[in-house]
């Protein structure tokens, strides 16, 4: 399994830790899903060939951006 961090803006609540779970577990490979609210991350634990630009355009698809 790969473990991938990504920086996140725009999340604040309950909610937003539900929508962003859902969509990526919804991924064929996710294995976990941790969202940090103060840290501003999501990890994800996934199968290596689950690319992280896939995993990143599932968080953008629920309203979140991305931070570089």
């Amino acid at each position: 399994m790969a473990k991938s961090v990504i920086n996140v803006d725009g999340m604040s609540c309950e909610h937003c830790v539900k929508a962003i779970t859902n969509a990526v577990s919804a991924l064929p490979g996710v294995s976990d899903v941790a969202v940090d609210l103060k840290a501003k991350t999501v990890t994800v634990e996934h199968a290596p060939e689950l690319s992280l630009e896939k995993i990143k355009f599932e968080i953008e698809e629920q309203g979140y951006d991305i931070i570089s």
